[in-house]
C-alpha cells in the first residue's frame, strides 16, 4: 500500500539537505523550500540543514526534529543532480548521526534530477525570459534563437551528462534553433569559453539559462560572463533566464521525492539508492565517513545568560588532504590543507583548454586549484596579464 506525505504520523519528520553558501541570498532562498512544504502540509515537521558555510547545519536540523518528538526522518538532498555532495557527503553525515542515535530511523531519498516537474520549472524560466510568458511557443517560433544551459559542473561524469540531457529535452520541447550546455564548475566547456564559441554559430538571439536552485556568487559570475560577451558582440541579443528558486514545480518535485522515500522507491540509474550505493562503496573502502562541518554541534549559550536567547556556534576545524593524480603524462602529488569540510575528487580533465583552467584567476575552490600543474597556473596568469581587465576565459 502506498503511503503519502499527507499520511505520515506525527512522529515523522522531513529534512531537506543543502550544501550551504557564503552568500546570504542562497541560504535565505534555500529556507523557502522548507517554508513551501510547511505551507502545503501545516502539520508536518519540516526542517532544513546545510553541509557547510550556513546555519543550521544538518546535525542541528536533525536535533531540532528529534526535540519535537520525531522518531523517523525522511531526508532528501536539495540538489539538482547526484554528484559528490548527494552521493558521499550527505550520506556520511546521516550515517554518523544514526550511530549517535540508533533508535532514530533515517531514510535517505534521491536528488531532484530530471523529474518532469523540474523540466517544467526550467522551461517556465526560459520562456519568461524569451517571450515574457510561460506559454509554449508555436513550432518554428524559436528557430532563430539559441539556448545555452548552464549546469553546475562536477567531477562526476553522470551528473554532467544529466545537464546535457536536460538541454536536449528542453531544446526539442520548445523548438530552439540550436542548443549547447556549458558549466560553471569543474568540467568543460566553462561558461565564458562556451559563450565565446556559441556566438560563432551566427544566432542573433541567445538565451542563457542557469539550471540552479539559488542565487549567490556563481549566479553573479554567470551573469557577469553574459554581460562581458554581450559587450564584445553587440550584434547579438543575449537574454538572461532566472534561476529556479522555490517555484511551484520545484516544490512539487520535493513532494514527489519525499513520497518516493517514504515508500522506499529511491533507486537511481544503477537500481540502487544513494544510501545503498554509499554503504556498498564504504564497505569496499572506496569512500570513508569523514568529519564535516555538518557533524559539529553548536556551542550554545544558556538563554538565561542572554535575554535575547541567541546562541553562537563554531565550526572551526582543519584537516589536510594529500592525494596523487595524473594530468596527461604527468603525475602530481599535492598536499594541501583546507578548513571547509569537503573535498573534491581529482578531475582528469582539469587542464582542458576550455574547462576550469579558464577560471584560475577567479577564486576557484582550493580543492581544485591544488589539482592544477604549476605550468597551467602560470600560463593562465600570463594570459590574464596580456588582456588586463578581462576574465581569463578570453582566448584569441
Amino acid at each position: 500500500m502506498t503511503t503519502t506525505i499527507k499520511q505520515l504520523n506525527k512522529d515523522a519528520g522531513i529534512l531537506i539537505c543543502g550544501h550551504g553558501s557564503r552568500a546570504k541570498i542562497a541560504e535565505e532562498e534555500f529556507s523557502l523550500l522548507a517554508k513551501g512544504l510547511r505551507e502545503r502540509f501545516p502539520e508536518l515537521n519540516v526542517e532544513y540543514g546545510f553541509l557547510e558555510y550556513s546555519a543550521p547545519n544538518i546535525h542541528m536540523a536533525l536535533d531540532k526534529l528529534i526535540a519535537s518528538g520525531v522518531k523517523k526522518i525522511y531526508a532528501v538532498p536539495g540538489m539538482l543532480f547526484a554528484a559528490t555532495h548527494a552521493k558521499n557527503d550527505i550520506p556520511s553525515v546521516l550515517t554518523t548521526y544514526k550511530e549517535k542515535f540508533p533508535n532514530i530511523e533515517i531514510e535517505y531519498g534521491k536528488e531532484l534530477g530530471l523529474h518532469e516537474e523540474m523540466i517544467k520549472a526550467f522551461q517556465a524560466r526560459i520562456l519568461q525570459a524569451v517571450l515574457g510568458s510561460t506559454d509554449v511557443p508555436q513550432n518554428g517560433e524559436l528557430y532563430d534563437t539559441m539556448l545555452v544551459t548552464v549546469g553546475r559542473g562536477t567531477s562526476v561524469t553522470e551528473a554532467n551528462a544529466e545537464a546535457a540531457k536536460l538541454t536536449r529535452i528542453v531544446c526539442e520541447n520548445l523548438g530552439f534553433g540550436w542548443a549547447e550546455t556549458v558549466y560553471s564548475g569543474v568540467t568543460y566547456p566553462s561558461v565564458g569559453r562556451g559563450l565565446e564559441m556559441a556566438v560563432k554559430l551566427g544566432f542573433k538571439k541567445i538565451v542563457v539559462a542557469p539550471y540552479f536552485l539559488f542565487g549567490g556568487r556563481l549566479i553573479d559570475r554567470i551573469y557577469g560572463y553574459i554581460d562581458k560577451v554581450a559587450r564584445e558582440n553587440p550584434e547579438v541579443t543575449f537574454l538572461k533566464a532566472d534561476y529556479l528558486r522555490d517555484q511551484a514545480h520545484v516544490i512539487n518535485t520535493f513532494i514527489e521525492r519525499i513520497n518516493e522515500t517514504i515508500n522506499g522507491d529511491v533507486s537511481g540509474t544503477n537500481n540502487k539508492s544513494l544510501m545503498q550505493d554509499f554503504k556498498e562503496r564504504l564497505a569496499r573502502g572506496e569512500v570513508d565517513v569523514h568529519h564535516h562541518h555538518a557533524e559539529f554541534q553548536p556551542e550554545i549559550n544558556d538563554p538565561q545568560d542572554d535575554e535575547t536567547g541567541s546562541h553562537t556556534h563554531s565550526h572551526s576545524h582543519d584537516h589536510s588532504n594529500e592525494h596523487t593524480h595524473s594530468h596527461g603524462d604527468h603525475n602530481h602529488n599535492h598536499g594541501h590543507s583546507h578548513s571547509h569540510g569537503h573535498s573534491h575528487a581529482p578531475y582528469k580533465h582539469i587542464s582542458h583548454p576550455h574547462g576550469p583552467r579558464t577560471m584560475i584567476n577567479e577564486n576557484i575552490c582550493c580543492c581544485f586549484m591544488g589539482q592544477f600543474p604549476q605550468h597551467i597556473i602560470d600560463e593562465e596568469k600570463a594570459l590574464k596579464e596580456e588582456i588586463p581587465g578581462t576574465p581569463s576565459c578570453k582566448r584569441s
